[in-house]
């Protein structure tokens, strides 16, 4: 009878060991793909019209859809939610940080005026590419900054600037590095909510500086009505 009991023992706490080294592996990959350092198959979404589309999470997606807009060769910017775990995220959810959802923006440009390289360097000269998990006084994992990659090319684009930048800077840079798999467009309200809300005082403080900021950095990247 002791016997039978060490043996059900035995398995059942092989069996929980075995479930925890699974779960520990899953959670390890994650990760690690977070951080660019292990490769997923990235979706590559085709060109529409002539049209390209880019993913970048950079803080709140209110003041990176603004950046973007003002960039020759973009014909839109919308704000949603990537790199997360959960299906269909929301405002509310993401923001609790367990989703891992960034706010993020998908960005609808045109190849023969803007290039995805140019577009990085839009991403990293518009925000603190050495604050982790933020940008200004938003703070938390869904702030945090990632920037998507659909092929090779992209991905090697992204390690080489973001290579550039960290020696120019001598610092570490926060971006994270994924394969793009899935972005889901945020709420109606969230969209063009600076053009939409000037009076705003997130907008007024630190919405239109950042963009202010942007422009006095770039003049030659922006529209002509910008």
């Amino acid at each position: 009878m002791k016997s039978a009991l060490f043996s059900l023992s035995l398995a059942l706490l092989l069996s929980c060991h075995n479930n925890a080294q699974q779960q520990t592996k899953a959670t390890s990959s994650k990760t690690k793909i977070e951080q660019g350092l292990m490769t997923a198959d990235p979706v590559e979404v085709p060109l529409q019209n002539g049209l390209a589309r880019a993913y970048f999470a950079s803080g709140c997606f209110w003041c990176v859809e603004a950046v973007y807009e003002s960039v020759k060769g973009v014909e839109e910017s919308i704000s949603g939610y990537a790199g997360g775990h959960t299906l269909n995220p929301t405002y509310q959810s993401s923001n609790t940080g367990k989703t891992g959802h960034a706010e993020a923006v998908e960005i609808i440009y045109n190849p023969k005026i803007v290039s995805f390289a140019t577009l990085i360097d839009v991403y990293f000269g518009s925000q603190n590419p050495v604050q982790v998990n933020g940008q200004g006084p938003d703070i938390g994992s869904q702030y945090r900054s990632i920037i998507f990659y659909q092929n090779a090319e992209q991905k090697q684009i992204i390690l080489n600037k973001k290579e550039t930048l960290s020696k120019q800077l001598n610092k570490r840079l926060a971006a994270e590095v994924m394969p793009f798999q899935k972005f889901w467009i945020g709420e109606d309200y969230h969209q063009n909510y600076e053009k939409l809300h000037p009076e705003s005082g997130y907008i007024q403080r630190i919405s239109i500086p950042r963009l202010n900021r942007f422009k006095a950095k770039f003049p030659h990247l922006l529209k002509e009505n910008h």
